[in-house]
């Protein structure tokens, strides 16, 4: 399954005094949404890094359309796009409790060796996964 979701509670200290929440706050609730993806296809990105990957982001493009704000139960939506050589590529969108969608961001990732810093293939068992997805 390509998409995945999962919901976030919009804390306090997200906010700006007004109750909506600051545009750099939406970055965390993406991060979530790709690290509960690779967890719900048996992927731990702890033990990735472990073993000696990093997946960090190197592109990121976010459309904010509507506000999010103190105590709503927000749901991300991350969708698994493509895989190229080194790059995974996923779509994102969150919604608030009332199915509005709130904001849109595309990630672009590079799989790093911890060891060298530089990028590198995937390993088998994530390339076996992406397979199965696509």
């Amino acid at each position: 399954m390509k998409d995945h979701q999962i919901e976030v509670r919009v804390r306090y200290s997200e906010t700006d005094q007004m109750g909506v929440v600051y545009h750099g706050n939406y970055i965390p609730y993406f991060e979530i949404g790709r690290v509960e993806w690779l967890r719900n296809k048996g992927i731990s990105y702890k033990n990735m890094e472990q073993s000696g990957i990093a997946l960090p982001i190197v592109s990121m493009n976010i459309n904010y359309k509507k506000s999010a704000r103190y105590d709503e139960l927000l749901t991300v939506h991350t969708i698994f796009k493509s895989q190229t050589s080194v790059k995974i590529e996923f779509d994102c969108a969150i919604y608030n409790e009332s199915d509005e969608l709130l904001t849109t961001a595309q990630f672009i990732l590079v799989f790093v060796s911890l060891k060298t810093g530089r990028p590198m293939a995937p390993p088998a068992y994530i390339l076996e996964l992406l397979k199965t997805i696509e």
